[in-house]
């Protein structure tokens, strides 16, 4: 008997546990939950420092677990909750959007047992016509902070999500991102293939279209990224695959986001392409140069550096116009101007791809691009302008190899070597070497564009350039030999290389050592019709060139000879004059001399004249008109024969003393100076005169 109340008292006890539970789930199926609908919105509103409101029906029933639970737990009632109408709005100063978040409806089904433990989870939430808007300013602040009640002794599970459709807005003031999608969910796909190894990356399980505006460019598009549940996650590699139109150009990335939540890391390959790459710069703040029609592929990745974003484009391979680039560059936020560094390779680059870098573009190619032209018909140098107002928007620091530059109708460069640094709205190059004609061209270059006008300077070295290589495409030229070396210091000021040549300041000087040049090029320059007709018909061949050595002076864009002398087995050559870079004329004055006699030879000084585009070259008029003058006159007054007398060439004129020409201009090459160094001319010593000589020998 004793031992029967106890069992009593226990029967007792669970049959009114059973009651009180099952009083509790008649009232919550019976309770009218709409009355407490006021009470939920004003603790909900509390909790999070936001108005948050179920303006609509709110329903909670129970159902069983899914048969396919294990156990008892699956008879465990569970309570569905609905609710119509659901909003939550964004703080005052948001403009993304009134509310943060929305939904027409929202289902939740959760566990009640686990609520003993502090844990929340919900076996399934499904929402309809989901709608979410969030914002970042440009100090870093957003709108999807919620009021800060320290530490939560409550854990949030959630197991499965759904939504039909439902539109994001993303706002960015930080980086001038408005972004508009209309996302789906999927069926989930398989983990994408180009997943980092060893990392966890959650399946494809969304859908979405892209509109809106990034740094004022129009943006359209879309893709497929991981489940929304995966974005709870800690760790995450959050997996996505999107094509957009940004502006003017063509982008798709198939990769990761690391911890998408706080993104700390972002891992994809990118495409682009487009018209120009200099259409790129309202979208990445990189100024980079007006080109052809661009297309690049490679490895684009972004780490966080406490609250900056350091980007590297690794590996990457592309094309502007026919050239063809590769290499890894480096962005590197920093004040005043971020950092662009890197390595770029080429195997072909065309002048013609690179021309509109340098203002240096054709109208035809700019207007096969939709750009207006502006180089006048009867200029040689481009007028191009230089856009000096975006330099300050980066600094660089870019190392450049390239095989082979060709140039559409002229000599190709090979093996180019350029280091390009921009600091503080100052472009140099220095160097910039190359291959030409068999020699080496060696140069440093800087642009001063802290002006509103650009301040040039260039030194020029050119060495061991082969004659017959330097016309490939004349044919008498073939068999010559002979190298040409060559220095210049030169500066200038403008916006376009045409201006800054028009002003330039500085020297010229160029000499070629021993060799051959073609008989027929000779004997045209020097007017001398009997030989030239004879080696046309008969062959032509090669003539001993014993020195030719130019010093020329520039001023104010007016390269004046100081000295033009080709000495020959034949003839010496001297050339006085001009050349004007300003108003791009000829002026020169040429006179050869003979060496031997000469039948039937109207030698007589040369013009050459007129523009770059237009040169005029020919005899001058007054002493080619004397010789015929005195043929004429002997052919009338004496006899026929004699009339031939004034054609013919007795004078010899004496051997050029080529060592000390060529130790004196050797000497005036090396120290060709510009202005702006205000160094003086290397004076030429009597040893320096005698060693030339002797070398002669």
């Amino acid at each position: 008997m004793a031992r029967a109340k106890p069992l009593k008292i226990v029967g007792w006890t669970l049959a009114s546990m059973l009651v009180l539970i099952l009083l509790v789930i008649i009232f919550i199926m019976t309770f009218d939950w709409n009355r407490a609908r006021p009470y939920i919105n004003r603790q909900v509103s509390e909790s999070t420092g936001r108005e948050f409101v179920i303006g609509g029906d709110l329903q909670v029933k129970f159902h069983q677990g899914l048969k396919t639970e294990a156990g008892w737990r699956r008879y465990v009632p569970r309570p569905t909750i609905t609710a119509n109408d659901v909003r939550i709005s964004n703080p005052d100063w948001a403009t993304a959007g009134k509310q943060m978040a929305s939904a027409q409806r929202i289902v939740v089904s959760t566990h009640l047992l686990p609520l003993l433990s502090h844990r929340v989870v919900l076996t399934d939430l499904a929402l309809d016509a989901p709608q979410i808007a969030l914002q970042r300013r440009a100090d870093g602040s957003n709108s999807w902070t919620l009021k800060d009640n320290g530490p939560s002794a409550w854990d949030v599970e959630i197991q499965r999500m759904a939504f039909a459709a439902g539109t994001i807005r993303y706002l960015d003031q930080a980086i001038a991102l408005d972004l508009n999608a209309k996302v789906s969910s999927t069926a989930p796909d398989a983990t994408p293939n180009d997943a980092p190894a060893g990392d966890k990356v959650e399946k494809y399980g969304i859908a979405f279209t892209l509109g809106g505006t990034y740094r004022k460019a129009p943006v359209t598009g879309g893709g497929k990224a991981g489940a929304v549940l995966s974005l709870t996650g800690d760790h995450t590699v959050y997996p996505i695959q999107a094509n957009a139109v940004l502006g003017k150009n063509k982008a798709s990335v198939n990769g990761t986001l690391t911890d998408p939540r706080s993104l700390s890391g972002i891992d994809l390959q990118l495409s682009l392409a487009g018209a120009s790459m200099a259409d790129l710069y309202p979208l990445t703040g990189v100024l980079l140069p007006e080109t052809p029609e661009y297309a690049t592929r490679g490895r684009l990745l972004g780490k966080k550096d406490g609250d900056t974003w350091n980007w590297t484009y690794e590996k990457f391979k592309g094309k502007v116009g026919q050239s063809d680039l590769a290499g890894t560059l480096h962005y590197l936020p920093r004040k005043p101007r971020a950092l662009l560094r890197g390595e770029l390779v080429s195997q072909q680059l065309r002048l013609e791809d690179l021309g509109p870098t340098i203002g240096a573009e054709s109208n035809a190619s700019k207007k096969s691009r939709g750009k207006a032209a502006n180089q006048p018909a009867d200029k040689a140098l481009p007028v191009e302008q230089f856009n000096t107002a975006k330099w300050d928007a980066l600094d660089a620091d870019v190392k450049f190899t390239g095989k082979k530059l060709v140039r559409t109708h002229d000599i190709p460069f090979n093996d180019i070597v350029a280091h390009i640094q921009m600091k503080d709205k100052v472009l140099s190059l220095t160097p910039l070497n190359f291959g030409m004609a068999g020699g080496d061209i060696t140069s440093n270059i800087t642009l001063d564009g802290r002006q509103k006008t650009i301040a040039a300077q260039a030194k020029v070295a050119a060495r061991h350039l082969k004659i017959r290589e330097l016309f490939p495409k004349l044919q008498s030229m073939q068999a010559s030999f002979g190298e040409v070396y060559a220095d210049a210091a030169l500066t200038g000021h403008g916006n376009s290389v045409s201006s800054m040549l028009a002003s330039a300041n500085g020297e010229l000087a160029a000499t070629v050592s021993e060799g051959t040049v073609s008989q027929f090029i000779l004997e045209l320059a020097g007017l001398n019709l009997a030989n030239a007709v004879f080696v046309k018909v008969f062959g032509d061949k090669q003539v001993q060139l014993n020195c030719l050595a130019s010093d020329f002076n520039v001023r104010n864009g007016v390269a004046d000879v100081r000295r033009f002398v080709l000495d020959t087995d034949n003839a010496v050559v001297n050339v006085t004059g001009n050349v004007s870079l300003a108003s791009e004329t000829l002026d020169l004055d040429i006179r050869p001399k003979t060496k031997g006699a000469r039948v039937f030879s109207l030698r007589t000084p040369l013009y050459a004249q007129g523009t770059f585009k237009d040169p005029k070259i020919g005899p001058q008029k007054g002493p080619l008109a004397l010789k015929a003058g005195a043929a004429v006159a002997l052919a009338t007054v004496v006899a026929p024969v004699a009339a031939i007398l004034p054609l013919i060439n007795v004078d010899r004129a004496p051997d050029t003393d080529c060592g000390a020409v060529m130790a004196e201009a050797k000497a005036a090459r090396k120290s060709a100076r510009s202005p702006a160094t205000n160094a003086p001319a290397k004076k030429v010593t009597e040893a320096e005169i005698k060693k030339a000589q002797q070398e002669k020998k």
